[in-house]
């Protein structure tokens, strides 16, 4: 039985739904989830949601934060210093999934993200107004999030990986599944059976486990999409009701700071 100490090993976020992601070494942790994480999104002229779903090439579009701006980055394209949203800023009703909301339109963004994407689109930004609350069926009064698909953040242990890349030809990097908080010193898909964590001194509930879209099957240095894996491969130990899942939702009970290193303990 494995009694080693669990930790925080890495910690994630993605700025722009469904662009590359930053890696860092601590985090604030605000009530939509870490700070920065999701808050922008790319929505076509009528205000529907882009992800590598459809649109692959978006794992090529670098972002960074520096002094609170997000930078764009793209291959033999000059790099875009995005403008902070202001009381001039004009709003558009997007859409993600079956939410409405009503998002900052950073209009000055458009034709560079236009050109990287390969078609007319526009940034968006979550307002400090805005409210999109989590799943009722798995959260509580309170609960919201930014554009992340459903909940603030998402958990895979490191075994977890290590036991998919032992089935699978080649391997895969964490990174093609987006987490936000990754976690050593478990047993392999030890999160399945948690419901109630501590990381460092915040408390969080684990909702739901992550059913997996396409997303991992691109590879984010080349924007190609695979032949099936690795999600074919774990569809053949981790298929539920027509679901492959890998990976758990979490939901944070207050703000704080996390850092890599920080111990887990799990409480129910």
């Amino acid at each position: 039985m494995n009694t080693a100490p669990i930790s925080l090993s890495g910690l994630h976020i993605y700025p722009v739904k469904s662009c590359a992601g930053i890696t860092l070494a601590d985090a604030e942790l605000d009530a939509r989830g870490l700070k920065h994480d999701r808050r922008w999104m790319i929505v076509d002229p009528a205000g529907n949601m882009i992800t590598q779903r459809s649109h692959p090439q978006l794992a090529l579009i670098g972002t960074a934060i520096a002094d609170g701006q997000l930078l764009l980055s793209s291959f033999g394209m000059d790099e875009l210093a995005v403008p902070a949203a202001d009381a001039s800023t004009q709003r558009m009703a997007v859409r993600i999934w079956n939410d409405e909301v009503s998002a900052w339109h950073i209009a000055a963004a458009d034709a560079w993200l236009s050109q990287a994407v390969g078609e007319d689109c526009h940034l968006v930004q979550m307002p400090d107004d805005a409210i999109r609350p989590c799943d009722p069926a798995y959260a509580q009064a309170g609960d919201h999030t930014g554009f992340a698909d459903g909940f603030p953040l998402l958990l895979i242990a490191e075994a977890s990986l290590d036991d998919l890349n032992r089935r699978l030809d080649q391997a895969v990097e964490m990174r093609r599944f987006r987490p936000n908080l990754v976690v050593a010193g478990c047993e392999a898909y030890a999160e399945d059976n948690w419901s109630a964590i501590r990381i460092g001194n915040i408390d969080m509930r684990v909702v739901k486990p992550c059913s997996r879209c396409p997303i991992p099957t691109v590879d984010p240095d080349t924007g190609e999409v695979s032949s099936g894996e690795p999600l074919q491969t774990l569809a053949s130990y981790r298929e539920r009701d027509g679901k492959v899942y890998f990976g758990q939702n979490v939901i944070h009970n207050a703000p704080g700071r996390l850092r890599t290193g920080d111990r887990l303990t799990v409480l129910k």
